[in-house]
């Protein structure tokens, strides 16, 4: 299709590139503040606590 001129009107077409640049950068930041919290000592805790919790859920633990 054709697009017509309409006065008035922005022109948007490369909004969708704006969005995927912040998509990316907030999940690029997520991960790194995700990242910090599981390799120090609280994630060793959150983690051993998780599957202690999963295996006594199963019977094993």
């Amino acid at each position: 299709m054709h697009e017509t001129f309409r006065p008035g009107r922005r022109d948007e077409r490369g909004i969708t590139t704006a969005e995927y640049a912040v998509g990316t950068a907030a999940g690029a930041g997520f991960a790194g503040l995700l990242y910090q919290l599981l390799s120090g000592g609280f994630g060793d805790r959150l983690l051993k606590t998780l599957f202690d919790h999963v295996l006594g859920l199963l019977g094993i633990g």
